[in-house]
């Protein structure tokens, strides 16, 4: 019988499961991480956040010492980087005792990513590079919805559609883009429509998990995108998602990404026998 402690976090209810695993001595499986992330059998999150030191992950060259954040979607996949994530994640930390505030430094599969603590407790993360990637994908919601989509890397892959009366979209099946080619591992999918002066809301289909309440690199993905086809220059986009708001800062092809980070719970697992 494995019993597990772990915590429950969210950031913009895009929420998670983790688990500290300091000396990688856990390994959960893709089954494991599905039944945590299940929501009637297991505790429920979009995610896992794997709480380990970085000299255990084989591909992290950086500070052996840090804390790396090892992201699964709920169906159990690998992904490179999780804004909302980051932020949950250094809440724990600091929570933990695990590091001390209010700067802290993550290692992730997109590699180095610098968080401060504001005073008012949200969490500001540098998110690195993101770029708007040129030309158009085609991507149709189960209501038949069509949109050109503006591919975008935040380290991972996005394909952010414009529009209007976004509430109605159904999104409760994954969409499709076209060429199927351009993302061959998957992508994110946002679905953007402009408020007003450099405020935009937006709705989210993760790959590996379906519609979240948010998605970090997601909110960034829609500021860039809609930075380049307004033309407009450097500075702070407000994105609202369906569990709250964030600010998204571009200065040049560099990202930082704010808002709120709570731990919700805290407690034992027993996992199901394999």
């Amino acid at each position: 019988m494995r019993r597990w402690q772990f915590s429950k976090g969210h950031g913009t209810q895009n929420d998670f499961v983790v688990l500290l695993d300091r000396q990688n001595v856990l390994d959960p499986s893709v089954d494991d991480v599905r039944w945590l992330c299940d929501r009637r059998a297991g505790i429920g999150g979009d995610g896992l956040l794997r709480v380990v030191l970085a000299r255990h992950v084989p591909e992290w060259e950086g500070d052996p010492d840090l804390w790396f954040m090892d992201y699964r979607n709920a169906d159990g996949s690998f992904a490179q980087m999780c804004g909302n994530g980051v932020r949950v994640f250094v809440r724990y930390l600091l929570d933990e005792g695990l590091a001390s505030g209010p700067e802290v430094d993550v290692a992730t599969r997109a590699g180095l990513k610098p968080a401060s603590v504001l005073p008012d407790g949200r969490v500001r993360v540098g998110m690195g590079p993101v770029s708007v990637q040129p030309g158009t994908v085609r991507v149709t919601t189960a209501d038949g919805s069509a949109f050109d989509a503006t591919p975008a890397d935040v380290g991972n892959p996005h394909a952010v559609s414009f529009g209007t009366r976004l509430g109605d979209l159904d999104l409760t099946r994954a969409p499709v883009w076209r060429p199927s080619s351009t993302f061959p591992e998957g992508v994110n999918l946002e679905f953007v429509e402009p408020v007003g002066e450099r405020h935009v809301a937006m709705r989210v289909f993760e790959r590996g998990v379906g519609e979240t309440r948010s998605c970090g690199t997601g909110t960034v993905a829609a500021a860039a995108a809609s930075r380049a086809r307004e033309g407009s220059g450097d500075g702070t986009w407000t994105v609202d998602v369906p569990g709250g708001r964030v600010e998204v800062e571009l200065t040049g092809g560099e990202a930082f990404l704010t808002g709120p980070a709570v731990l919700v719970a805290h407690g034992e697992v027993t996992l199901p026998n394999v």
